[in-house]
């Protein structure tokens, strides 16, 4: 049941966001004739009186079509209300309406949890800290035989105790020892168990081992002193994830062979979402916010297939005053795709391979 809550949760966000595309279309009365979710052969439709709805086979994306690209539209292409024959912010609008859509969509999830789970207000503390996620099969972590639940006890001979500083007590002593074998007790179901970790140098020479963090202990939540608490913790965890994920992607762009390891598929998105609902069902939403700023983030970038490489082609058009040839931005669009499907292939049948259950069956 937590794989299909992480995948409802992931085809909600793609129903968001091209939700976005087509309301904007819609409320400045420009033609749409279809609304799909997914790609590939169609598993339903449903024909309006302008539009076609479906959900097809592929659950990887979705699309809003118009007629401008429909060569059986029987709409004359001088029609003002066809998106190529409106002014450029018209079209900018339904653009980069998904987007905002993700944006304004992960804000209310976020809201919604502080609302939920109420405000945090302290730990109580216990002994070690807790590894929530190992990031990759190939981290340092995963082959030291660190897992995902693990309560990391001590490490480097320094004992982990029950309080707030032991997370930035670890952090420090891993930062601090790139290549330098670390022993660490770690706690596995209630049996302790000692693992060596070598931490990998990143690009400022600081180790990592791949692992996320926590503290251990369970959580104090206090109720909200008003809506515009949780109205602006909303907006406080909104800029926080939202500024992290801006820096991912920057530090992926610049820096690309350290951290393209990073690069997830939907299966190993989905794996990821299923843990979360595992441990808390209100954790998913947080999950879901996540997924829907990084979908936004994706999105935006000028690359081809995206929406920003489509905002791109209206800026330039903007600049040189006529839009540009057809021919090029097809070329542009269908290369990129051809690049873009392939990566995603490639990422697919890697996370599949690292899932333990095909592990297990390779061995």
């Amino acid at each position: 049941m937590s794989v299909l809550a992480a995948i409802a949760v992931i085809l909600l966000l793609i129903v968001v966001h091209e939700l976005g595309h087509f309301l904007a279309a819609r409320l400045q009365g420009i033609h749409v004739n279809r609304f799909s979710i997914g790609f590939g052969p169609i598993l339903w439709r449903y024909q309006g009186s302008k539009t076609e709805y479906a959900v097809r086979a592929l659950p990887l994306g979705g699309f809003v079509g118009f007629p401008d690209d429909d060569p059986d539209s029987n709409i004359p292409e001088d029609d003002p209300d066809l998106l190529r024959n409106r002014p450029i912010l018209d079209r900018a609008l339904v653009i980069s309406a998904g987007v905002i859509a993700n944006l304004i969509f992960a804000y209310l999830i976020l809201v919604l949890q502080v609302g939920g789970t109420g405000i945090l207000n302290g730990f109580n503390y216990e002994p070690g800290i807790l590894v929530p996620q190992v990031i990759s099969a190939d981290s340092p972590a995963a082959r030291a035989g660190i897992r995902s639940g693990d309560i990391i006890l001590s490490v480097g001979g320094k004992t982990l105790n029950a309080s707030e500083e032991s997370l930035s007590q670890f952090k420090e002593i891993i930062q601090s020892s790139p290549e330098q074998p670390l022993s660490m007790s770690i706690d596995r179901n209630g049996r302790q168990e000692t693992v060596e970790v070598k931490p990998q140098p990143d690009s400022n020479g600081q180790g990592r081992i791949g692992v996320q963090l926590a503290p251990n202990g369970d959580p104090i939540y206090r109720r909200p002193h008003s809506i515009f608490e949780v109205l602006g913790l909303g907006a406080e965890r909104f800029q926080t994830i939202f500024v992290g994920t801006a820096q991912g992607f920057y530090q992926l762009i610049t820096d690309f062979g350290d951290t393209a390891s990073q690069l997830a598929s939907p299966v190993k998105i989905v794996q990821q979402g299923s843990e979360v609902a595992k441990a808390d069902a209100l954790n998913l939403l947080l999950f879901g916010a996540i997924i829907s700023i990084n979908l936004a983030i994706i999105n935006i970038l000028p690359l081809p297939a995206l929406d920003g490489g489509q905002l791109f082609f209206l800026l330039v058009e903007g600049l040189r005053g006529k839009p540009v040839p057809v021919h090029i931005q097809d070329g542009f669009m269908q290369s990129g795709m051809l690049v873009l499907l392939g990566l995603g292939v490639f990422l697919i049948v890697r996370d599949t391979t690292q899932l333990e259950w095909v592990q297990e069956l390779m061995r």
